[in-house]
This record gives C-alpha cells, sequence and structure tokens, in this order.
C-alpha cells in the first residue's frame, strides 16, 4: 500500500477532487445557494434575499451553478408577467446533500458556540434527524483517525509517460 502522507507529490492539486470541487462551490455564496435549493428556494429574488448577496453576485453564481450542472433553470410565467426562471437542483446537485450536511454538522459541532443550527432535516419516512456517517464500503463507520490515504495504481501508459 502506498501511504500518501510519505509522498509530498502524491497530492497533486491537477486531479484532486477537493480541489475540482472547490472550483465550482468554492465560495460561500455559492454553497448558501446550494442550502438554499434543498431547503426548496427556486426563485432569484428568493435566492437574492436568503442568501444575503446583491444581484449581481447572485446572478453570477446561479450561472456558475447552472454551467457547473448543480442547477437547471426551468422556465415559469405568471399571468400578466414576462417569462423567467427557476433554479431547481439536478441529480449533480441532489447528490451533494451529503456535502451540505456535513458542513453543517462540523459547524454545528466546532464553530456555532453552543448553539443548535436554526436548521434540521428529518427522515420524512419515520421523522427522525438526519446526520452524515462517514462508512467504508464493508459498512463499518470510521473516523479520521481510522484512516490513510493511498494512491490509485497508475493505469500503465501513465507510467511510461512519466
Amino acid at each position: 500500500m502506498d501511504d500518501l502522507s510519505k509522498r509530498p507529490d502524491a497530492l497533486s492539486l491537477a486531479n484532486c477532487p477537493v480541489s475540482r470541487t472547490l472550483d465550482v462551490v468554492g465560495t460561500r455564496s455559492s454553497l448558501l445557494i446550494i442550502r438554499e435549493a434543498f431547503f426548496g428556494t427556486r426563485r432569484f429574488q428568493d435566492f437574492t434575499e436568503r442568501v444575503g448577496i446583491g444581484e449581481a453576485a447572485t446572478a453570477a453564481r446561479l450561472k456558475d451553478l447552472t454551467a457547473s450542472g448543480f442547477l437547471e433553470k426551468v422556465p415559469y410565467q405568471e399571468p400578466g408577467q414576462r417569462q423567467r426562471f427557476e433554479y431547481r437542483l439536478t441529480d449533480r446537485g441532489r447528490d451533494f446533500f451529503a456535502a451540505i450536511m456535513s458542513l453543517r454538522d462540523w459547524g454545528e459541532t466546532w464553530v456555532s458556540e453552543g448553539h443548535r443550527a436554526p436548521w434540521r432535516f428529518m427522515h420524512r419516512d419515520c421523522g427522525a434527524e438526519v446526520h452524515t456517517v462517514t462508512r467504508c464500503s464493508a459498512g463499518h463507520d470510521v473516523h479520521a483517525e481510522d484512516c490513510v490515504a493511498v494512491r490509485e495504481p497508475r493505469p500503465a501508459s501513465a507510467e511510461t509517460a512519466s
């Protein structure tokens, strides 16, 4: 097993999924817009008000999140009004749920000064509160100290090119 802690070159940003994710959602306003989308927010003005940013910033973040496939624009038109768009989570956006929940759980534990977050997600079927859990593929709950980062084997063509 190749232990990455002993290989300073192993954590290149070029293929790092954390770095690539931050390229898409790495701003505070982007993460808060995604959070609002999980709450059911759909319309431009509601995102602007609920996230507390200006219209130009809202437009830029919604454009970025739409271009990256987190949100999709869906047209709607109220009687007597021009056509407008709602922003809805895509499958890609909905798959980000665990990341939002992890940020909430961590923030509530470490930076909320003993205060509970003002919102909860509850399991629709049983009513229990939802939290994130890290689990290995064999089904064991794990903590950071139980893990070691290892390098994925390189394809043969990559090895001969380096």
